[in-house]
């Protein structure tokens, strides 16, 4: 009895050591996966605070932003796989102890049967003794399902743990493609509404510049064009007083041609002209030729003269010889006796 009792007892030992080992280990793992599983969420936030901070202070382009979650999601799954090996170490320690604690137990027992079988018959084992064994293994197998249950329980924990960081990371992707997407069309809009305020603005300066450019011609030439007409009309009153002081002068000297000791002179009229063009034209003509030429404009029209000859011989005789020259084509002269107006 004493030697069962002390196998007795190293066996609850051993029992009670390996569910105290089983115990720590599932709370250790399950302190780490809760701590591992209320963490993200805090380094998440920690994050995304670090990259409001960032954006607020510099403008992060989106192939540095794709890099900061790739990494978050590989330190992500970096932490899953040491949580998740971590559980298989502690499953293969709870089953290494209970495969020791069993191998002893059934190493005592079997020491036990063959110190028993030395004394006495195995018929002599004592009923209690099986019992505990049994209700032992049956222990045993309680505890090692429980555990294996417990252990299917954080493996589910994990994995609802490790979709819920999924989709957190697939809906923050999502949101910040919607806010690149809108931070992209707002750019573009801004750009094209600064272009189209760029081409009216030119558009106004190069409708003003042509309205100035207009205007401008319109000015240069009404200047031009009243410069013009005072130039025309400061040539005519030229011309006018030109022709004045000619035909003043033509009548002064032929009035002095004209005068002489006797009162009455001879004149050779070649032609009566009906204005002062075609006298000039016919003067200019006897002038070429060396002939005295005076014009005196009468009633019916302007008269051209050859002269004054101081008797009528020498007057008959310059008027045969104007007739003659055919280049002159003045045959109908004739020769008027010319008396100066003012001996009239």
């Amino acid at each position: 009895m004493s030697m069962n009792n002390t196998q007795r007892w190293m066996g609850g030992v051993v029992l009670l050591g390996g569910g105290v080992l089983l115990a720590a280990l599932l709370l250790k793992g399950k302190d780490e996966i809760d701590h591992q599983r209320l963490n993200p969420p805090e380094q998440a936030a920690q994050v995304e605070n670090n990259e409001v901070a960032g954006r607020s202070s510099l403008t992060v382009d989106v192939e540095t932003e794709k890099r900061l979650l790739e990494q978050q999601r590989r330190d992500r799954e970096k932490a899953v796989a040491e949580q998740e090996a971590r559980a298989a170490e502690f499953l293969a320690m709870q089953q290494q102890a209970e495969a020791d604690a069993a191998r002893k137990a059934a190493e005592e027992y079997a020491a036990l049967n063959a110190h028993r079988i030395g004394q006495q018959s195995s018929d002599n084992i004592p009923p209690e003794l099986v019992e505990d064994e049994q209700a032992k293994q049956k222990r045993l197998a309680e505890d090692k399902a429980a555990a294996q249950k417990k252990l299917e329980q954080q493996k589910q924990e994990q994995q609802l743990a490790q979709q819920k960081v999924v989709t957190s990371d697939a809906a923050k992707k999502e949101a910040e493609r919607k806010a690149a997407e809108e931070k992209r069309k707002a750019a573009e809009l801004k750009a094209a509404e600064r272009k189209e305020a760029e081409r009216k603005a030119a558009e106004e300066k190069r409708k003003a510049e042509e309205r100035k450019a207009a205007e401008k011609k319109e000015a240069e030439r009404k200047a031009a064009e009243e410069k013009r007409k005072a130039e025309e009309k400061q040539k005519a009153e030229e011309k006018r007083k030109a022709e004045e002081a000619k035909q003043k002068a033509e009548a002064e000297k032929a009035r002095k041609l004209l005068e002489g000791d006797s009162d009455k002179q001879w004149m050779v009229q070649v032609a009566l002209a009906a204005n002062e063009a075609n006298a000039d034209a016919v003067a200019a003509k006897l002038r070429a030729k060396g002939y005295k030429v005076t014009k005196s404009p009468t009633s019916k029209g302007i008269r051209i003269m050859v002269g004054p000859s101081k008797d009528r011989e020498a007057a008959d005789a310059l008027r045969k010889k104007i007739a003659s020259d055919t280049s002159l084509n003045m045959k109908s002269a004739w020769v008027n006796e010319w008396v100066p107006l003012d001996k009239r």
